[in-house]
């Protein structure tokens, strides 16, 4: 089994990407599971239904969220009958929508989506750590082939889930600071790790906002407004194969695509 995740597409030029590029990295790495993560989708900030169905259409199984959730409001009329979309599972209790859900394949085990979100430099939520376990002990029930998007802010925080849960899931890949780390590994008892998958989207900007604006802010310490740069896209990936027998994860492999890593079908 293979599972394909691609990281945190921001605003048009991430949705771009995912329209040029998702079903032909489908058709080159055969992915069982296709699987994407979202929050950033709607100009940077959240996600509409329109966007939601679109990134469905281009290819996705699954949907996985972060701390811009819930920056378009509009995502509370639908996300109860989004099927195919977890937020982090460590809100609190009563937020709507849910951390959990699986994805049933013909002829073997489903897949388990888990989103989880740290707490170091971001809103203090439950403990992701507990949060996290009880969720693995439910999703054991039902199969051994188990992937946690951790949308965290430090590398500490993300490492640290990935040895918690080495041996417990199938993958942990981490989301959020939009830089693709070099780290991908297979830790000891089988998980897959990297610390961050890297954003698809504006591959010149400065983590997806235009350039002068963030200089600005560093400059004069002003508030400014966040809008996504113009130009030429990026697009971050990871590529993991498991043992659907074991859950274990047997190999992992960075997908980057920008102006200076180009795509070869």
């Amino acid at each position: 089994m293979k599972i394909l995740f691609v990281g945190d597409v921001y605003g048009r030029t991430g949705r771009e990407m995912i329209e040029s590029y998702l079903q032909k990295l489908k058709s080159k790495f055969q992915p069982t599971v296709t699987i994407v993560n979202a929050e950033n989708a709607a100009h940077g900030k959240g996600l509409t239904k329109k966007i939601y169905r679109q990134l469905i259409e281009a290819g996705a199984d699954m949907l996985t969220m972060g701390n811009h959730t819930w920056d378009n409001r509009e995502l509370f009329e639908f996300i109860d009958d989004a099927k195919l979309l977890v937020r982090p599972a460590n809100f609190p209790e009563g937020t709507p929508g849910t951390g959990i859900r699986y994805i049933t394949l013909p002829h073997t085990m489903s897949v388990a989506v888990i989103n989880i979100q740290g707490r170091v430099f971001l809103p203090p939520l439950d403990d992701p750590f507990r949060i996290v376990k009880q969720l693995v002990d439910e999703a054991h029930q039902k199969t051994s082939i188990i992937f946690v998007d951790v949308h965290a802010e430090t590398t500490s925080e993300k490492l640290a889930l990935g040895w918690y849960l080495d041996g417990r899931v199938s993958a942990v890949i981490g989301t959020h600071t939009h830089v693709q780390t070099a780290d991908e590994r297979i830790l000891p008892q089988g998980t897959a790790y990297l610390t961050d998958v890297g954003m698809t989207g504006p591959y010149n900007g400065i983590i997806g906002v235009k350039r002068a604006t963030v200089t600005k802010r560093f400059l004069t310490s002003m508030p400014v407004r966040f809008e996504s740069e113009e130009g030429s896209g990026q697009l971050g990936a990871v590529l993991i194969q498991i043992d659907e027998k074991t859950g274990k994860a047997t190999k992992i492999n960075r997908i980057l695509i920008n102006d200076d890593h180009l795509f070869f079908d």
